[in-house]
Formats: C-alpha cells, sequence, structure tokens
C-alpha cells in the first residue's frame, strides 16, 4: 500500500522505514527538508509541500500526521483536510488529547474524508521491535489501512497467548487493537501512558531505597551495600516485576550505577494530566498515578536519583533528553 507521512522526527521516519522494509511505499514531508533527503535516499518519495505530498498519492489517499500534539498538528490536519479528497483517510499518530479527535472526527465527516485517532507506542525501539497501535476511527477505514498497521505492530513474537482467548480480535495478539469510535484510539493510549508514569515511579523509588540502604542515617550495623545494577539485572530474568522499563533501566546502570549524566530533572508530555484529568471526571480513585505526576513537579525543583533513574528510561525509549542537555 501507499501512505503519505508528515513529520520525519524520531518517529515518523522510523514509522517510514518500517513501511517501507515490509514493502509498503510512503511519500514524506517535513519542514526541515533533511530527513525527507535521506528517506528518498532509502526509497520514499519526498515531497517539498503538502500540496505536493498529496499529488503524489493514489486516491483513495491516506495521510499519517507525526508532529507534537497542539498547533503543529492543528495546522497540518487543517491544511491536509482543504488539500484531499472524499474518500481519503487522515491521520493522527502523535498524542492528541482524544477530545480534539472527537471535534476533528466531527469536522472532517462532511468533507467526506475518515479520520483515524492512533496511540502509537514504541519511540525510538520502533523501528526494530514494531509499534503498539491502539486505533480510533470508522471500521471501514480502520479495515483498508489493516496492512499498514499490520506491517508497524510488533507480530506475535515470542510472547506465550493467552489462555481462553479463543474467539477475540486475533489483530491484538499481533500488538495492534480497533479501540473503537473516534478518540478511542488517543484515550487507550492516554492511560497507557498515565500507567506508565506509575510504572516508572514504583521502578524508580524502589532503586532510590536500594542506593541509600548504606545511608548514614542508618545504624552501622544494619547498613548494606548493594550493587543496583545488578539487582536491575537480575530482576530481569524470572522475576514478576521483570519488563522493557526495568531492561532500560538495568541498561542504564551498567553503564553509570551513579547515573551522573543525568540531573533527575523530569518532564511531563500531556497524558500523565490528561489521565488524572479523565480520573476526576470520571470519579475514579487514581492515587497512584496522580502521585507520579506530582513527583515529575517536584523533581524540577528538587532531585533525587529516583529522578535519575526516570530520566534515564525516558530517554531510553523515547529518546527525551533534559532540558539544556544535548
Amino acid at each position: 500500500m501507499q501512505l503519505g507521512i508528515v513529520g520525519l522526527g524520531r518517529m515518523g521516519a522510523n514509522i517510514a522505514r518500517r513501511l517501507m522494509r515490509a514493502g509498503h511505499a510512503c511519500v514524506v514531508y517535513d519542514k526541515d527538508p533533511t530527513p525527507g533527503s535521506t528517506l528518498a535516499g532509502e526509497g520514499a518519495t519526498a515531497a517539498s509541500t503538502l500540496a505536493g505530498l498529496v499529488q503524489n498519492l493514489a486516491a483513495p489517499r491516506a495521510v499519517w500526521v507525526m508532529l507534537p500534539a497542539g498547533p503543529a498538528t492543528e495546522t497540518a490536519i487543517s491544511e491536509l483536510s482543504k488539500l484531499l479528497s472524499p474518500g481519503d483517510t487522515l491521520i493522527d499518530g502523535g498524542n492528541t488529547f482524544w477530545k480534539d479527535d472527537v471535534r476533528r472526527a466531527r469536522e472532517l465527516e462532511p468533507k467526506g474524508l475518515h479520520y483515524l485517532d492512533i496511540g502509537t507506542s514504541g519511540g525510538v525501539w520502533g523501528l526494530e521491535r514494531g509499534y503498539c497501535l491502539m486505533i480510533g476511527g470508522g471500521k471501514a477505514a480502520v479495515d483498508r489501512l489493516d496492512p499498514i498497521f499490520s506491517a508497524l505492530a510488533p507480530g506475535k513474537g515470542d510472547i506465550p497467548p493467552t489462555v481462553r482467548r479463543a474467539g477475540r480480535d486475533p489483530r491484538v495478539e499481533r500488538g495492534y487493537l480497533h479501540a473503537g469510535a473516534s478518540g478511542a484510539g488517543h484515550f487507550v493510549k492516554m492511560i497507557h501512558n498515565g500507567i506508565e508514569y506509575g510504572m516508572m515511579q514504583a521502578i524508580a523509588e524502589g532503586f532510590d531505597i536500594l542506593k541509600h540502604a548504606n545511608s548514614p542515617r542508618l545504624p552501622e550495623d544494619l547498613r548494606l551495600s548493594i550493587d543496583v545494577a545488578d539487582v536491575a539485572e537480575v530482576w530481569r530474568r524470572g522475576s514478576v516485576v521483570t519488563s522493557w522499563l526495568l531492561d532500560l533501566t538495568a541498561a542504564a546502570l551498567a553503564e553509570d550505577s551513579e547515573l551522573s549524566a543525568f540531573s533527575g530533572h523530569v518532564d511531563d508530555s500531556g497524558e500523565g494530566r490528561w489521565t488524572v484529568q479523565a480520573a476526576i471526571e470520571e470519579a475514579v480513585p487514581a492515587e497512584v498515578l496522580t502521585s507520579a505526576l506530582y513527583t515529575r513537579f517536584r523533581s524540577r525543583q528538587d532531585h533525587t536519583f529516583a529522578e535519575k533513574v526516570l530520566s534515564a528510561m525516558r530517554k531510553g525509549f523515547g529518546g527525551h533528553v533534559e532540558p539544556g542537555k544535548s
């Protein structure tokens, strides 16, 4: 199949590469011509304008926007909606607030345009590992673009099948899900990221306690000297807290158990706040997720080893660099 991709940052460019590896054709565009030129050398068609991107796509077209949530995405979707034709599909694969998706789908429907919101998880490792996709929108558009989603998803891999799943949607076992109507994809991804905050916080606090097991505040005969890098490594192998986040923590600690390259300043990209907001609107208690979000706020004022672990994990899965560092 053919797909247009707007936004060739850390994830957008690798989405194009993964699709081309699977035999799909990509027409790409970015305000910065450099990544487009690079991808053109790898087999993509690079466009110099959004209009040029649309002209290089055969109807019915599909355009995937992979830009930061907010004005950049809004502008791109608005411009593309004027260039596309009835029957074409617009996709937002970034981390947009789900209520904006509901509005966009409603606005684009009279123009005959399909709109899909896709929560995309995989970060800088998606090219090799694949992207877990959470898709919102109409069934017809989702089904038509299934070859694209199947190529981007991780596949079954070596994960054992879940018992008693017979008769359920087999796509989820390959790493992609049609979550529901417009907004559902980004809603599910929003909750995913809120949970991620909580999991990261638990790992970070645990290693902070291990790191300070030899604190001078403790009686001398109760102090323990624990190699946190080795703890992370042994927990990766058969423990109940085994996870990709733990893998990333182990790699960072193996390189430098002090995490001296990290200050502990931990940003949040919006999804944690939206998750807490949803919990408030639904009157659902979410103490762990809320606490994890507030800890990120505090980290910008005072840093602990736990925040260094958080920062190391963020760099590991998403390439997020602390402010002032490159």
